[in-house]
C-alpha cells in the first residue's frame, strides 16, 4: 500500500473515531466499551498474524516498541473513553488537534528534528484557531466538564510523546506486528483495570454501541493503527502529528449528516483557517522535488 493512501485512509477512519467513542459506551459505560473494543483488535490482530504465518519478534527493540505504543494505546484511550462521558465528540476531536505541536516539540526534545521552525509553529497555530471557530459554540460547560478536558489534554500528551518515543527506537517492525503487540499488551492493562474497578458485565448493550464497538474494535483498533504506524515508519513523526488537526473537520461533516448539526460560517472560518495553517506548517515540502531543490 502506498504511504500516501495509507495517511489518507488513517485520516478517514479517525475521522469517525470520536462519535464512535461517544456510542460505544453510552449503554453498556466507557470502560466495557474502551475493553471490549482492545479485546477484538488484539483478537483480529492475532487471527491476521496467524493467517500472516508471521509471529510476533521479542528482542529488545521490539519489546519496547510495544510499550512504547502502549503508552498511546492504553493511556491516550482510557483518558478519551472516560473523558467522553463529560464533554462532547467535537471537543475530543478539538483537544487532539493541539497534537501536531505536542508531537512537534517532543520531535524537537528527543527526535532533534527542525520541527519548531517559525512557520510550522505559526502553521500549527492557526490550524488551532481554526479548530476552536469550528467548535467555539461546543465547549463544554456541564459537570465536570473541566476534568473531562483535562484528562483528553493529558490523553493528546501521551498519543504525542508515543508516537515521537517508536520512531525514535526505529525498531522497524512490521506494522501488524507492531500493532498486535501493543494491542495485546494494552488489553492485558485494560483487562487489569476492568478486575481493579470491579465492574460487572452490562446487562444489554443495544445494537448501536456494539456495532460501534465492533467498527472501533476493526477499523479503529486494527486497520486504524496498523497503516498509522505503517506511516510513522515512512513518514517524519512531525507530519504524522498533522492527522488529528485535519480529522475534526471531517468530524464535523459526519456529525452534520449523522446528528444534523448545522454548519454556519464560522465552521467555513476554521476550516478555510486550517487549511492555510497546514498549508503554512508543510512550507517547502508541499512543493514538487525540482522546485525544492531550486529555492
Amino acid at each position: 500500500m502506498s504511504v500516501p493512501a495509507a495517511y489518507i485512509a488513517v485520516i478517514l477512519i479517525w475521522s469517525t473515531t470520536p462519535l464512535a467513542v461517544k456510542w460505544s459506551g453510552q449503554d453498556a459505560g466507557y470502560l466495557f466499551g474502551v475493553v471490549a473494543r482492545m479485546g477484538i483488535g488484539a483478537l483480529v490482530c492475532v487471527v491476521i498474524l496467524a493467517f500472516l504465518r508471521q509471529s510476533l519478534y521479542w528482542h529488545k527493540r521490539a519489546v519496547l516498541t510495544y510499550f512504547a505504543a502502549s503508552i498511546g494505546v492504553y493511556g491516550s484511550m482510557l483518558l478519551v473513553y472516560w473523558a467522553s462521558q463529560f464533554i462532547p465528540s467535537g471537543l475530543l476531536s478539538v483537544l487532539f488537534g493541539l497534537t501536531p505541536l505536542l508531537t512537534g516539540i517532543f520531535s524537537a526534545i528527543i527526535l532533534n528534528e527542525r520541527s519548531l521552525t517559525a512557520n510550522k509553529l505559526a502553521g500549527t497555530i492557526l490550524g488551532i484557531l481554526g479548530l476552536v471557530a469550528i467548535f467555539h459554540s461546543n465547549i463544554a460547560t456541564g459537570e465536570n466538564a473541566n476534568f473531562g478536558i483535562a484528562a483528553v489534554l493529558i490523553a493528546t500528551t501521551l498519543h504525542s510523546f508515543s508516537t515521537v518515543l517508536i520512531k525514535k527506537i526505529n525498531s522497524d517492525l512490521p506494522s501488524i506486528v507492531l500493532n498486535t503487540g501493543s494491542l495485546l499488551l494494552a488489553s492485558l492493562l485494560f483487562m487489569l483495570t476492568w478486575v481493579l474497578s470491579g465492574q460487572t458485565m452490562p446487562g444489554t448493550v443495544s445494537l448501536r454501541s456494539g456495532v460501534a464497538i465492533l467498527y472501533l474494535g476493526i477499523f479503529g483498533s486494527v486497520i486504524g493503527f496498523t497503516l498509522y504506524y505503517y506511516a510513522l515508519k515512512n513518514m517524519d513523526a512531525n507530519r504524522i502529528g498533522l492527522i488529528p488537526l485535519i480529522t475534526p473537520v471531517l468530524a464535523l461533516m459526519l456529525g452534520h449528516f449523522l446528528n444534523h448539526e448545522s454548519v454556519g460560517l464560522m465552521i467555513w472560518l476554521g476550516a478555510a483557517l486550517i487549511v492555510t495553517g497546514l498549508l503554512l506548517h508543510q512550507g517547502r515540502s508541499l512543493l514538487p522535488a525540482y522546485a525544492r531543490n531550486h529555492i
